[in-house]
């Protein structure tokens, strides 16, 4: 709902004109998941974080996706890239 919201009121390229954009196709290009290691903080005080956990191992995805776009007005079809990227920790109590 966001993303319509967001598309409705860009504008053409070509033409200029609001409120003619519409969302012709969400593609996903390319995906990766890539593990690492990170620092968790939880604040005391302003100026003294306290750390709970080190080396806390999480998995990084990153999905690209190609959004095609096209002008209600002039007809004018174009294409944008736009990465979303979402953390994750690992449940390391997890047994197989």
């Amino acid at each position: 709902m966001a993303e319509e919201v967001r598309t409705f009121f860009r504008r053409c390229p070509s033409c200029g004109r609001r409120f003619e954009i519409r969302l012709v196709n969400k593609k996903l290009i390319g995906s990766e998941q890539v593990e690492s290691k990170v620092e968790q903080y939880t604040a005391v005080s302003f100026s003294d974080p306290l750390v709970l956990e080190s080396d806390v191992p999480i998995v990084v995805e990153t999905d690209d996706f190609r959004y095609t776009y096209r002008c209600k007005h002039c007809g004018h079809q174009w294409s944008e890239e736009r990465f979303k990227t979402q953390n994750e920790k690992i449940d390391e109590n997890i047994t197989d």
